[in-house]
């Protein structure tokens, strides 16, 4: 796994992988209907010090590599302030207290880690593809979950942080946060092209469609809900200013989404012109590769893996499918996949007999161990953000938030300093976890140097 300078690129433009520091919060509360990982480890011990150096440990690994590595701090948790919201009252552990002895649900939700999934942070259109020529960003707003709704307004600050130069980066509002505009993020938004630099077109993939569409159609999942719609993503490409000619809406298939498939970068994955994807990944397969041909300057290559070499169980329980994708100088990819994939027969099969053997660009799999966050579900590709950034964008971009030996070390340091080895359900009522963490997020925003981004900071 080896690629050059990124600035080095005759084109100029990478794609920036930002993965989310894991927070010290860090556990499994069981919070993600639809997300079998998630429910299935509810309630069980978490690590938050090892779940965050893997997490360092992955970027590293990436940075070493060359490949261009970002960083994104987590939320402020435990949510005090949603709490008191909510009708508690009190000091901060009579607040805490009082809600684990009313509501324990929702002191678990409001201590969710859940924003280290960056994948779910934003969408993001390269200025490539931009008619003003700036990087655009829209916060998702997450409204199917609770935990995840707490995030938005401290995701946009970090974003305007860190893209500040207004004449590079544009930011736009969070879609209404209702279910007609429920928009989960990048997990749900392919970029493909030529190369990060040439346009490229945008696939969209939505979980239902909110107006003129239900279940008497026989294309609505049966078990867990759709987090994307149609609307959010129309609205999103709209915001951005794409064209029809830039973009694709495809549905996701619904039985996927009822085996586990709560976002589509866990049964696809897009890379330069390659689109790896699950048979069952999009309800009309053939239209959705049609209309990308039609409309990509380059040829599309996909690679598709068919139900019969890996089952939809075995996607969800590997996270195959959640893995990153990186493009090398010699035009061949790298595969980033989650240890997982080696303890499923039919997954790590079809890896060496489909994938490395098959006719396209993907010439190496690297394995990494990211357990602590899979246990939760979300492999190697729901903790980045990928945003493609050309030379000057780069050297635009406030704070140290691009990684490097020096700042790698820090944040291992930090962590090593802050964070607990274990926490169950049960920890997250002590105060004192509440205390460490603002201690431990006042000293991030400084090692990263993006400014009061937390509301406590900024009261």
């Amino acid at each position: 796994m080896s690629q050059s300078d990124p600035d080095e690129r005759e084109d100029n433009f990478v794609e920036v992988n930002f993965d989310g520091l894991v927070g010290p919060t860090h556990n499994y509360a069981g919070l993600a209907l639809g997300n079998v990982a998630s429910m299935t480890h509810g309630g069980l011990e978490a690590n938050p010090r090892e779940a965050a150096l893997q997490g360092l440990g992955k970027m590293k690994a990436l940075m070493d590599a060359g490949y261009a590595q970002g960083v994104l701090p987590p939320q402020q948790r435990p949510d005090l302030g949603v709490l008191r919201q909510l009708g508690f009252t009190g000091s901060d552990a009579q607040v805490l207290a009082r809600a684990a002895g009313d509501a324990p649900q929702l002191l678990r939700a409001v201590c969710s880690a859940s924003s280290m999934w960056t994948a779910n942070a934003a969408t993001v259109t390269p200025s490539a593809d931009a008619p003003d020529g700036r990087v655009h960003f829209t916060p998702a707003n997450l409204q199917s979950s609770f935990h995840r709704f707490l995030e938005p307004a401290t995701t946009a600050r970090v974003l305007a942080a860190i893209f500040r130069e207004e004449a590079l980066f544009a930011h736009h509002s969070v879609l209404p946060a209702t279910p007609a505009f429920s928009d989960e993020g990048a997990a749900n938004h392919t970029r493909l092209a030529a190369d990060y630099g040439e346009p490229g077109v945008h696939l969209f993939v939505y979980g239902r469609a909110a107006f003129g569409w239900g279940a008497e159609e026989g294309v609505a999942p049966q078990r867990y809900p759709a987090r994307q719609t149609l609307e959010a993503s129309q609205a999103i490409a709209r915001q951005h200013g794409l064209a029809e000619s830039q973009t694709v809406f495809a549905q996701q298939h619904p039985e996927s989404i009822d085996a586990g498939v709560f976002h589509n970068d866990v049964i696809s994955v897009g890379n330069g012109p390659v689109l790896l994807y699950h048979e069952r990944a999009f309800l009309d397969e053939q239209a959705t590769l049609d209309a990308l041909r039609e409309k990509m300057a380059t040829p599309l290559v996909p690679v598709r893996v068919p139900e019969e070499a890996v089952s939809l169980e075995d996607a969800v329980a590997s996270y195959l499918f959640n893995s990153q994708l990186l493009s090398n100088p010699d035009g061949t990819m790298t595969l980033v996949v989650p240890g997982e994939c080696q303890e499923r027969e039919s997954v790590w099969r079809t890896i060496q007999d489909l994938l490395l053997a098959g006719h396209n660009p993907i010439s190496e799999v690297v394995v990494k161990d990211v357990k602590q966050s899979m246990r939760n579900g979300g492999g190697p590709a729901c903790l980045r953000l990928r945003v493609v950034l050309s030379a000057a964008e780069r050297a635009a971009l406030s704070g140290r938030v691009l990684l490097t030996e020096p700042l790698h070390g820090e944040l291992t340091a930090w962590v090593e300093r802050h964070y607990r080895d274990r926490l169950t359900p049960k920890d997250l009522a002590d105060p004192q976890l509440a205390e460490e963490t603002l201690a431990a997020l006042d000293e991030l925003t400084r090692i990263l140097a993006i400014g009061a981004v937390y509301p406590f900071q900024r009261r």
